[in-house]
């Protein structure tokens, strides 16, 4: 797992990590940033019409509490807002739930200035019997840089749905990690990239498995347009003793740029017997047959491009449980494609 200190340039990784291979911190930001300062936020961010509570870090700082529990059943607003130009922050969170309890989070990363450098780290535990659906949404300036290292904790018996959607920045790393808690668990690990420019998002996880019958469902998709670089890298653990389990991985990505780059490398580690695992990849172009088809049905090509790249990613859209979520995630989306 990542251990990030923006003091500490030693601790910024390289592409000679091979878990950075990909995402080469180390030459983007080679000294110590200055810190960010203090800024001013508003209530609000990309999901404040769905209601719920607000924890909010503004440029590093917490708005009040830096810790939520939840119980019952409850919409929790989790925003990072980053107003800064050329200097660095971090924050860190940490959000516990109740046995039994049904959570909706809301998590946005909002950043305006330039040049910035975030680094962020959240805490998740869900026990038993208890239910977490996570959307992330990730809008910040081209040239900015930030690291976000979200680890989970599950009980046997809890229920964890992330989703995150993204359009890039100068550099961006979304890292998560997740203790699958075995019997009884379902974990859905979803992702989605549009970018475009010179834009570089990397979206990895690690999921592990340590006990019996646990099910993960994990779907990716990425459109990198111009010279922008998508990066996905999903690893499925299965220990020794988790027989039973049943995880699936898919990532997928259109290339709309010829000088456009995708990395994937999906991963399955199994120590395990009597399992159900199963990794695909795919990196291509839009169907010509069906942008030819549509054309002939008096459909433009521009549009026609459009509307099957929608399509093409709206599929992870439509898999967020929450209905008001989704729908404000199919709008933001819509709006930068």
């Amino acid at each position: 797992m990542t251990a990030l200190d923006l003091r500490d340039p030693s601790t910024f990784p390289s592409r000679r990590v091979e878990a950075w291979k990909y995402t080469d911190l180390a030459r983007v930001l080679r000294e110590t940033p200055p810190p960010s300062p203090a800024v001013t936020i508003a209530p609000g961010g990309p999901f404040a019409a769905l209601g719920g509570e607000e924890l909010a870090f503004a440029n590093g700082r917490a708005v009040g509490a830096d810790a939520f529990v939840a119980s019952g059943e409850q919409t929790l607003r989790l925003r990072f807002v980053s107003d800064a130009t050329g200097t660095g922050h971090s924050a860190a969170v940490r959000i516990a739930v109740r046995p039994g309890a049904r959570l909706t989070l809301l998590e946005s990363h909002e950043g305006s200035g330039s040049a910035y450098v975030a680094n962020t780290r959240i805490e998740l535990d869900i026990p038993a019997g208890a239910e977490v659906t996570r959307v992330v949404l990730i809008d910040e300036p081209a040239d900015a840089i930030s690291v976000a290292v979200t680890s989970v904790k599950t009980a046997a018996g809890a229920v964890y749905r992330q989703t995150t959607v993204t359009h890039g920045a100068r550099l961006q790393r979304q890292e998560t990690h997740l203790a699958h808690g075995g019997e009884g668990t379902e974990i859905v690990l979803d992702g989605l990239y549009a970018l475009s420019g010179e834009r570089h998002s990397d979206l990895t996880s690690v999921v592990r498995h340590n006990g019996l019958n646990g099910v993960t469902s994990q779907l990716t998709k990425g459109v990198v347009r111009d010279t922008a670089r998508g990066v996905f890298q999903g690893k499925i653990v299965v220990e020794r003793g988790a027989d039973g389990t049943d995880a699936r991985m898919g990532h997928h990505a259109l290339i709309l740029g010829e000088r456009a780059e995708v990395d994937a490398k999906p991963e399955l580690e199994i120590y395990a017997d009597d399992v159900q695992c199963a990794h695909g990849n795919t990196v291509g172009n839009l169907d010509e047959s069906a942008l030819f088809y549509m054309e002939q049905r008096g459909i433009p090509a521009d549009e026609a491009r459009a509307l099957l790249t929608q399509a093409f990613l709206f599929e992870v859209v439509d898999r967020i449980a929450d209905e008001g979520a989704r729908e404000e995630v199919r709008s933001w989306l819509t709006a930068r494609l």
